[in-house]
């Protein structure tokens, strides 16, 4: 679902408003955790998804969420384990978006 290129239906999307500004926390941890991810898995390079290093994303999304349920808020290097379930559900999300629109 690429963004839309007709104008009302661009401003029907409150990207900003309607989801960064609500989860401004949660958001900052997310990309936290996207940038710890490059630097343990491409060290020295740009921050990017690399996707085929590891797929497994509702599996580990969960193992994450579990984590959390049992008390365990931080992974060990100190990134919040619900901020890594929420990375790998937007990753499984993204897939199945990009996977539908072909």
């Amino acid at each position: 679902m690429p963004l839309p290129t007709d104008d009302a239906a661009r401003k029907a999307l409150p990207i900003f408003d309607g989801v960064l500004m609500y989860f401004p926390d949660a958001i900052a941890a997310v990309a936290a955790v996207s940038k710890a991810g490059n630097d343990q898995h491409n060290a020295g390079e740009h921050l990017h998804w690399a996707r085929g290093k590891s797929m497994d994303q509702m599996n580990t999304a969960v193992r994450h969420m579990m984590d959390h349920g049992s008390g365990v808020t931080k992974d060990t290097d100190g990134q919040w384990h619900l901020a890594k379930a929420a990375w790998r559900v937007l990753a499984a999300l993204q897939l199945a978006i990009e996977a539908e629109a072909k």
